[in-house]
């Protein structure tokens, strides 16, 4: 995997040029030591669009900063594309990758996984008993799943009744599922309330699995139950795209949220109706990944984290920065893996401030884009600037900035696949 990512040429784009400017980092990007004693250690947990990126930029734009990454598992599986391989569009291979990359730019790298947080003494604890001492610790947890809001408490529940929204092996699990499912048969998705990781994804599914359907199994439907009151991405896109592509295939059902499961015969019990499904892929409730409960960091009302928007520190423990799906939202802003990449630039060029005595750019600006594909060729997508408010202490979208496509095509799917490219490139290479 890294000899395909050595063989892209990543183009920094104006996210990381908006977050540079005030910051005073633009001259120190190296990636190689400068053999001076360390100016702080940065211990990142979680190796995803957040926390790998953070790892590689906290080299870069800080080369005196000694920087662990602890990550559990050995390579990076891509949640974007990931329905493409649902809808048998992509192959596992095209959406893992490795982090040698890192290592390459200076990142010490330790598999294991993260289990306690003294926040006190400054000390990551590993499931083996290491500990890890850090000046500063950012997390990029994640999500876990609330599967007791629906009834999937127990193991065999879950592993009948699957989420595939980490991708990995439930995503080729729920592929089966999907080839093994009768012409004829109903694979029913139920979507909770927002906010939930990757507004469009489930829409974006119901497209991919649809796309399947249409060319091996016709006669079959996709039914979309989702908790809110509408399509919570690319509204009208996904409409049109469901009545020019998938009529009478996809169906639609707003205000449908789910209250318990059955999954001995794989039944969605809603409000008002129950729903048997041949294949039943319930993305459950959602909150900040265990770890991130653990390091008290969480506001228990809320389940996500609240950070200081200028920094990404958590404002309830001190040294501890967080990003990605586990942070509480700005307005607007979705939890996506181009804004976690975001969130880690942020987070790196205050972080370098930080240790060397500095404030923080006090303007800085993030930029997202998400891209869904409709068909095993065509994608749509959004885009969004969000900027630092200092009178409301948030992140607020900028009037005008950003929008959609004007429709989906095959030149969008383009994009969206140099997209994929490109941040994996800027997270791993």
């Amino acid at each position: 995997m890294d000899n395909k990512l050595s063989r892209r040429r990543f183009v920094a784009g104006a996210g990381a040029a908006a977050l540079l400017a005030g910051s005073g980092l633009a001259g120190c990007a190296s990636g190689t030591s400068s053999g001076r004693a360390s100016i702080g250690r940065v211990v990142v947990v979680g190796g995803g669009f957040g926390g790998a990126t953070a790892a590689k930029y906290l080299r870069l734009w800080g080369g005196d900063i000694d920087v662990t990454l602890v990550e559990r598992q050995a390579s990076f599986v891509s949640c974007p594309i990931s329905n493409l391989v649902l809808g048998g569009h992509r192959r596992m291979d095209d959406i893992t990758l490795g982090y040698g990359g890192l290592e390459r730019h200076g990142v010490k790298r330790v598999q294991g996984e993260a289990v306690a947080i003294d926040a006190t003494a400054r000390r990551v604890r590993l499931a083996d008993g290491r500990r890890l001492p850090y000046d500063r610790l950012v997390l990029s947890p994640g999500i876990d799943f609330l599967f007791e809001q629906v009834g999937l408490g127990s193991p065999a529940a879950q592993d009948r009744v699957l989420h595939a929204w980490k991708a990995g092996p439930q995503t080729l699990a729920l592929r089966r599922q999907l080839e093994d499912m009768r012409d004829g048969g109903v694979f029913a998705l139920t979507i909770p309330r927002a906010p939930y990781r990757c507004p469009p994804g489930p829409y974006e599914r119901a497209c991919m699995v649809a796309s399947y359907l249409k060319a091996h199994k016709p006669r079959s439907k996709v039914l979309v139950l989702d908790a809110n009151a509408e399509i919570q991405s690319k509204k009208g896109l996904f409409t049109r795209v469901f009545e020019q592509h998938y009529a009478g295939m996809i169906e639609y059902v707003p205000n449908s949220e789910l209250r318990a499961v059955d999954a001995a015969t794989r039944t969605a019990m809603l409000d008002f109706e129950n729903v048997r499904a041949d294949v039943l892929n319930v993305v459950p409730p959602q909150t900040a990944a265990a770890l991130a409960h653990a390091a008290g960091v969480v506001d228990v009302n809320r389940r996500w984290v609240d950070v200081d928007w200028l920094t990404m520190e958590s404002k309830a423990v001190p040294g501890i920065h967080v990003l990605g799906d586990a942070v509480a939202p700005a307005p607007t802003m979705p939890k996506s893996g181009h804004m976690a990449n975001q969130h880690a630039k942020l987070a790196a060029a205050a972080i370098v401030r930080l240790l060397k005595g500095e404030a923080p750019n006090p303007q800085p600006v993030l930029m997202n884009t998400c891209y869904s594909f409709v068909t095993a060729q065509e994608a749509i997508h959004v885009a969004s600037v969000h900027q630092y408010d200092a009178a409301k202490a948030t992140v607020l979208p900028v009037p005008g900035a950003g929008g959609v496509s004007a429709a989906s095509s095959a030149l969008e799917g383009v994009y969206a696949q140099a997209w994929a490219d490109n941040v994996w490139a800027d997270m791993l290479a």
